[in-house]
């Protein structure tokens, strides 16, 4: 399983400790050392049935400063992914990718009891 973080993100480390908690193994990586693919965002956009704005870090400073709370809705899918491939502080986070293809985006700890467990 993969475990996509950024590590000086309290809801980030309260979804490690979780994980640690509860026994699961995973795969770490920093989503601002090695942010996610193209591919990958794509992959996990259609795999999670999430809207692609679930996606992006909303209350992050850097989504703020760009102002795509009002970019976003006239850009492609295609734009949107290639925007969040560019930089991991835009990407949304904890994400949790499994090895049978779930997604989780964000640390709700019903889904992710209900999913990891």
């Amino acid at each position: 399983m993969l475990f996509l973080q950024y590590p000086p993100c309290s809801t980030c480390r309260k979804a490690k400790a979780w994980l640690d908690e509860h026994g699961v193994n995973y795969t770490a990586r920093d989503i601002k050392e090695e942010n996610p693919s193209f591919e990958e965002l794509k992959a996990w956009s259609a795999g999670s049935g999430l809207p692609l704005k679930k996606f992006f870090n909303t209350s992050g400073q850097l989504y703020k400063s760009m102002q795509l709370k009002e970019k976003l809705p006239a850009m492609s899918e295609e734009e949107q992914l290639r925007l969040l491939s560019q930089d991991g502080m835009l990407v949304k986070r904890p994400i949790v990718v499994t090895e049978d293809g779930k997604i989780l985006v964000g640390f709700r700890v019903a889904e992710w009891e209900q999913a990891l467990l």
